[in-house]
């Protein structure tokens, strides 16, 4: 037992030390209060770093240098036991950038990295920010590959040469490469409100999978999952494993329909002063779902939103 004792626990810590770190959150600055509970930002970036050319055409991803954000959502786990929330923020959400005036969420990363990322969804949403976690491309497919496959139903025939992905309607199991080109196409009809939904339903579905008998209990599966997950997530400084553990079991809840999915509320899309298509937030009904979360209250169901409740 104590030999078992100590080889576990070195595995954690290997596990632990294997997590790439980054000051992601701001050290001090203008912030909002620290409330009840505890938030964390999860971003996907597109970063190609460790996937060589063959890895590359195989994920459709392209050769582009540099880490951009592709996904962005903001996940709370109540203080009480409470029913967790995932809120998308779409990448085209015309926000206040600090020091930078108005401009796309996701330009706040090009920027100033994470930092300024953090702190400006911590200006718009008027919620602090506990936790900050990011993977690559690389990352997502693995991730799903380690676990044998997310099982997805596709609603519609989706083709995007771009992502390198051809599905046909019906439920199936996605390996990697095809998970990943779900999540990131934007070929639909509405464009980054469909894939936001879409990202949401991957990570449940991934949840789902991981925690399941099948791969928990199964160490050709378990452990290359742990080791996957461990190598390709970036947090922040004093983020550890546990972190990720409490994460993971917030993500298990609403997997199973014990927790809130919704995308923030927005009003349309308009212009920014350069010409470029954005998502203007509903401020009235984005105020209504952040102050909720801020005081760790349920969120109102008027202001859970998805993109058939908002776009038809």
């Amino acid at each position: 037992m104590l030999v078992l004792l100590l080889a576990l626990v070195g595995f954690l810590v290997y596990v632990d030390f294997s997590l790439k770190r980054e000051d992601a959150i701001p050290a001090g600055g203008d912030r909002p209060a620290d409330g009840p509970g505890t938030n964390w930002l999860l971003v996907g970036s597109d970063s190609r770093e460790g996937l060589d050319a063959e890895r590359q055409a195989e994920l459709g991803t392209g050769d582009t240098a540099g880490r951009r954000t592709d996904t962005m959502m903001l996940v709370h786990i109540p203080a009480g036991g409470g029913k967790p929330t995932m809120v998308s923020l779409p990448r085209d959400s015309y926000v206040s950038i600090p020091g930078q005036g108005e401009d796309k969420l996701n330009s706040a990363f090009a920027y100033g990295g994470s930092q300024l990322l953090v702190q400006t969804v911590e200006a718009n949403t008027g919620l602090r920010i506990d936790h900050y976690a990011e993977v690559g491309l690389g990352g997502f497919a693995d991730m799903t590959d380690a676990v044998g496959g997310v099982d997805l139903c596709v609603k519609e025939p989706m083709q995007d040469p771009k992502a390198n992905l051809d599905l046909q309607p019906g439920c199936q199991t996605l390996a990697g490469p095809q998970a990943l080109g779900y999540v990131r196409t934007r070929a639909t009809a509405r464009g980054d409100l469909d894939r936001v939904e879409r990202q949401r339903e991957f990570l449940a579905a991934l949840s789902e999978k991981a925690s399941s008998p099948e791969v928990f209990l199964n160490p050709l599966r378990l452990f290359p999952l742990i080791l996957n997950t461990s190598s390709t997530f970036l947090v922040d400084r004093d983020d550890h494993v546990w972190h990720l553990a409490h994460l993971a079991f917030a993500m298990k809840g609403i997997a199973s329909g014990n927790g809130v999915t919704t995308t923030v509320p927005f009003g349309g899309f308009g212009e920014s002063d350069s010409g470029a298509s954005v998502v203007e937030w509903d401020e009235e009904n984005a105020e209504v779902l952040f102050g909720a979360l801020a005081e760790d209250r349920p969120v109102p169901p008027e202001v859970i939103t998805t993109a058939e409740s908002a776009g038809g």
